[in-house]
């Protein structure tokens, strides 16, 4: 795959080391000389960051399921429009952690919001820009929820059953599409980033 000007994403469950697999990747790409711009969903930018904060503290647990994909739609509003689409416009690889899935899974089969509505949202908020490559990073949810220090914050301190949720529109929202790339999740570290180096043929 030619590489410039594609967006990749990781997706899958909290403390599944999507971050990890970003900046790896990351390194490697520009270690084979190409331009590379990294993200991260909530936040990403200036806006989202302050945003980011409201989402995740543990404050804020009065905040309902819709204000919180509104406020996640402002984001990536805000992350397309400032870095995504700048950055693929100068034929850089953009690394997301995060993007549009995350939304469907969390919110829509997480917070059981429409799927249809949250689907035309993110169609607005990225003009209609899906990612070239998504890594779905799948570790059942006892598996992820042991990886967490502490009480985490307001949406890491959810339940099994709701990351159960998360986990199942994951699998059902990516079973039938070919530009997603599952990968066990309980792998190590450096086995995952070699998986997803040699996917991308770098």
């Amino acid at each position: 795959m030619e590489l410039r000007g594609k967006l990749i994403v990781f997706e899958g469950l909290d403390f599944t080391g999507k971050s990890t697999q970003v900046r790896l990747l990351a390194d490697r790409l520009r270690a084979h000389g190409l331009p590379v711009v990294t993200t991260r969903e909530p936040g990403g930018t200036p806006v989202g960051e302050k945003v980011r904060r409201i989402l995740l503290s543990r404050d804020n647990y009065e905040l309902l399921p819709l204000s919180e994909l509104l406020l996640l739609i402002t984001c990536r509003a805000q992350v397309y429009a400032q870095v995504i689409k700048p950055g693929l416009e100068r034929k850089a690889v953009v690394v997301s952690s995060r993007y549009r899935l995350s939304s469907l899974a969390y919110q829509g089969y997480g917070r059981g919001l429409d799927l249809e509505l949250i689907r035309q949202l993110n169609e607005t908020a990225t003009a209609g820009r899906t990612p070239d490559v998504t890594f779905l990073i799948d570790l059942p949810a006892a598996a992820a929820l042991a990886r967490k220090h502490g009480d985490g914050d307001r949406i890491e301190g959810e339940d099994i059953e709701f990351y159960q949720r998360v986990r199942r529109g994951y699998l059902d929202l990516t079973r039938d599409d070919p530009t997603v790339v599952t990968i066990d999740g309980t792998k190590p570290v450096a086995v995952i980033a070699a998986e997803v180096a040699t996917r991308l043929g770098v």
